[in-house]
């Protein structure tokens, strides 16, 4: 089979969007937080775990450390029990106090709005950074987690397994306006629908734009 061109996958990506824009019209993160440092410490926290759970840990956590410099105070051992129900905490509770040192050191306890500088944070990858500066500043970014890439490639948006160039490739097929959007909608609809072990393909809106829906009919 020919490889689609370019124009076809953006003619696609808009009906895409349109659908998505239908299914879940308020769509946007469903992590809790107050300012950009809890949304940064609450986005550190989902990596390998699901917002809910993060969502149960964070009140308690964010009432005893509230901002930068507050965090920057503790030791990990001291933020672990907040976070002991969630994957790998040990090691992210060493990330969300030297994360927060560096923060008062080098940005006055505030959450830079650039990319470098988010990233050069322990713990912070592209795809957290992505988020924080989305929902936070509201910059365009798409945000590339499990869920972005699966549909990416099952919608046949993207080749690629590797986030930075399923990123790119969503970049290049829908509109810089829409970036967010696509993030949050791709996220809910493989929450909801498209589910990496069972894709409810018979009760999915996009099955006729989607090359891998196994629900066509004669299929």
């Amino acid at each position: 089979m020919p490889r689609e061109s370019i124009r076809r996958r953006r003619e696609r990506a808009g009906r895409v969007l349109e659908r998505l824009r239908a299914l879940y019209p308020e769509a946007r993160t469903e992590l809790a937080f107050g300012t950009p440092f809890q949304l940064l410490a609450a986005t550190m926290l989902s990596a390998q775990a699901t917002d809910v759970s993060v969502n149960r840990a964070t009140p308690a956590l964010f009432g005893a450390f509230p901002d930068a410099a507050a965090m920057a105070r503790a030791t990990p051992g001291e933020i672990e029990p907040f976070i002991r129900r969630i994957g790998l905490f040990r090691t992210k509770a060493r990330n969300l106090a030297r994360t927060a040192r560096l923060l008062v050191e080098r940005h006055d306890g505030e959450v830079p709005a650039e990319m470098g500088a988010l990233t050069a944070l322990p713990g912070v990858g592209r795809k957290t950074a992505n988020v924080v500066l989305a929902n936070a500043f509201g910059q365009p970014t798409i945000a590339v987690d499990t869920h972005v890439g699966r549909l990416a490639r099952r919608l046949g948006l993207s080749r690629h397994e590797d986030p930075d160039k399923v990123e790119a490739d969503l970049q290049g097929v829908f509109a810089r306006e829409d970036w967010i959007f696509v993030h949050h909608g791709l996220i809910l609809h493989g929450r909801r629908v498209c589910t990496a072990r069972a894709p409810a393909c018979d009760a999915c809106a996009l099955c006729d734009e989607c090359p891998s829906c196994r629900a066509r009919p004669g299929e």
